[in-house]
């Protein structure tokens, strides 16, 4: 009998068939997927399941608890309402790579141990990056390829932590794990660069804005939410978190204040409200993991919302600017009042679902007796009303009019925007929908205070008081923000040049060198050995071979298998010789730098798998 059936499966599945299929059967498919993924997930005991033994390590690939079962829920929810936004599509591309990965996410939040943790985490990633290349804008290859460059970097730093938590434990179970050391350093750093940690943050804004209009969803919900999922779940408590949150809460927010690209405003609003979670996750309290959770769940649905109507306008205008829109109100009015729920949302306005999950954290960091970071996480929170949910929906739907001949989006798009409207609202009224599942259901936190009402509804007057005394300077200006990624795009460029200058003269030089060192007096040898060979031996095998035979039998088959063979040896080692130079001096520098990463590899292997011996072999010699 079965037991559990992982919801990935369903995903990867979908995945597969939806090339071979028709239309119809493909919309069927691409709404069927993710509300099928819910049925085991309503049936799973908690407990292990999918569990395989591969030399000597347990892999896990079903670990069942609330904070798994939490996120999977909504990556299911999520997951038809973006197959509701993009049901217009009339490719399939898109999707396949969405539902790979959704799979990798589902895969990623039931991992029980290290290994499998990281097999969906590298699937996320290489999937996650054709969504971006979809966009099919002037800089989504460019864009695609500088997120895949950070992502492996970061999925590299996770699997030296755990290479080096296993060789020092023995274990490879996902726990909580101490950040100290190099296997939690470097875990830790993996996972804060998929959560937009510093400072490789700027992968996040310099990637999203140039995915696919429909695909943005996909983005906005699963890498940053599954890397929030690995800290709840290996450094909770962790104190550096703190001040990474804090750091990323304030820095996302005042980006968002310059930036005139709408959706790169709501990525580096994304990186803000990953802030939160990630101070919580450093408070560490069973009422901070609780709101570190349900701010992470709550997020999935209003970015999504929030993601889904700037699409909307991308879509129907061909613009992103803010620059370039305006009074937009009059002929988008339901996509304008949809964009403000979200908005509503992400601020905490009271009876929306931010209001629950920002007020959990908050009260965590109050009752863990930090004031300076209940005073920033509340002044941040303001800060957000002001960007989100009055700068930019003015700029964009009232603003200067610029008669743009637009209607709303097709219904597809209405009802996605809608089903997550719906759900913002109903976590907000309801909580209890959502403070049943989340990792501790028994700590009791009470949202509806007279205390609570009035804080919030100071925050959101003081916003708005700020906004309408610098509405002027609040319009979107022309402008080009400049974030972290500027440093490595500039030494990338000064690598890129070094290469095609200093390094392509060596190269040339070695090649010159090779050519008149090794190829000329290789074919100088051979020469001599040609004629040494027809003029010398063949005389004395011929003389030979007439002197003891008296005929050419001898002389023959002695030139043909011994003198013949050992010309043709020297000369097919020469050749393969110089095959594999030529391989190797491509002048690619991405094959060196692949190269030196290899031999990086093969060393640190050799080291881990033979150092104890080596280090008794040296003793022993002295």
């Amino acid at each position: 009998m079965i037991h559990w059936v992982h919801p990935a499966l369903f995903f990867f599945i979908g995945a597969a068939i939806l090339p071979f299929l028709n239309e119809t059967k493909r919309k069927l498919v691409q709404l069927g997927v993710p509300l099928l993924s819910i049925l085991p997930l309503y049936y799973a005991s908690k407990g292990t399941h999918g569990v395989l033994n591969v030399m000597g390590q347990e892999l896990i690939f079903g670990r069942v608890d609330n904070l798994s079962l939490v996120f999977a829920f909504i990556f299911s929810i999520i997951g038809f309402i973006g197959m509701v936004y993009g049901f217009h599509l009339k490719t399939v591309r898109e999707h396949i790579a969405a539902f790979v990965y959704a799979g990798g996410a589902m895969g990623a939040v039931f991992a029980g141990d290290l290994f499998s943790l990281f097999l969906f985490w590298e699937i996320m990633s290489f999937s996650s990056v054709f969504i971006i290349w979809f966009g099919g804008y002037s800089r989504s290859a460019g864009a695609g390829f500088r997120y895949l460059l950070i992502h492996t970097f970061g999925g590299v730093m996770l699997l030296g932590g755990i290479i080096v938590h296993v060789v020092n434990t023995g274990d490879a179970s996902f726990g909580a794990i101490s950040p100290s050391g190099w296997a939690g350093g470097l875990m830790l750093f993996g996972f804060l660069v998929n959560a937009g940690g510093p400072p490789l943050h700027a992968w996040l804004p310099d990637a999203y804005p140039e995915g696919s209009v429909t695909g943005t969803i996909w983005l906005a919900t699963f890498t940053t939410k599954v890397a929030v999922y690995t800290l709840v779940r290996g450094f909770p408590g962790a104190e550096v978190l703190i001040y990474v949150g804090l750091f990323m809460t304030l820095f996302g927010l005042g980006m968002t204040i310059l930036e005139n690209d709408i959706r790169r405003l709501l990525s580096y609003h994304i990186i803000s409200q990953v802030g939160y979670m990630v101070t919580a996750v450093g408070i560490g309290s069973e009422l901070a993991l609780n709101g570190a959770v349900a701010h992470a769940i709550n997020n999935i649905l209003f970015k999504g919302l929030l993601m889904m109507g700037m699409g909307a306008v991308i879509y129907m205008t061909g613009k992103r600017k803010a620059t370039e829109l305006g009074g937009l109100g009059k002929v988008m009015p339901i996509t304008a009042a949809l964009y403000m729920i979200g908005g509503f949302s992400i601020s905490g306005v009271p009876f929306f679902n931010g209001f629950i999950s920002k007020g959990m954290i908050i009260s965590s960091a109050a009752e863990a007796h930090r004031p300076i970071t209940t005073l920033l996480l509340t002044l941040a929170a303001s800060g957000t009303f002001l960007s989100t949910t009055l700068k930019l929906p003015f700029n964009v739907f009232v603003g200067r009019d610029k008669r743009l001949k637009v209607t709303d989006p097709p219904p597809n798009m209405i009802i996605g925007m809608s089903l997550a409207a719906i759900f913002c609202f109903m976590l907000g009224v309801q909580p209890h929908y959502l403070t049943d599942y989340l990792p501790f259901p028994d700590v009791e936190y009470h949202a509806f205070t007279m205390s609570h009402f009035v804080i919030q509804f100071q925050i959101l007057l003081t916003a708005l008081v700020v906004f309408l005394m610098f509405v002027e300077k609040l319009r979107p200006h022309e402008t080009i923000s400049l974030d972290t990624d500027w440093f490595y795009r500039k030494a990338g460029t000064f690598f890129m040049k070094f290469a095609n200058g200093p390094i392509s003269i060596w190269e040339e030089f070695i090649i010159v060198v090779y050519k008149k060192a090794i190829i000329a007096p290789t074919k100088w040898f051979i020469v001599l050995c040609q004629k040494f060979d027809t003029g010398v031996i063949d005389r004395i095998v011929n003389e030979i071979g007439r002197g003891v035979f008296g005929g050419s039998w001898f002389s023959n088959a002695f030139e043909k298998y011994v003198v013949y063979a050992f010309i043709n040896v020297i000369g097919y080692l020469n050749h393969i010789a110089a095959h594999i130079l030529k391989r190797l001096q491509t002048g690619s520098v991405h094959n060196y730098a692949m190269m030196i990463i290899i031999g990086i590899f093969i060393l640190v292997n050799l080291y881990v798998l033979l150092g104890d011996q080596l280090i008794q072999f040296m003793v022993a010699v002295k």
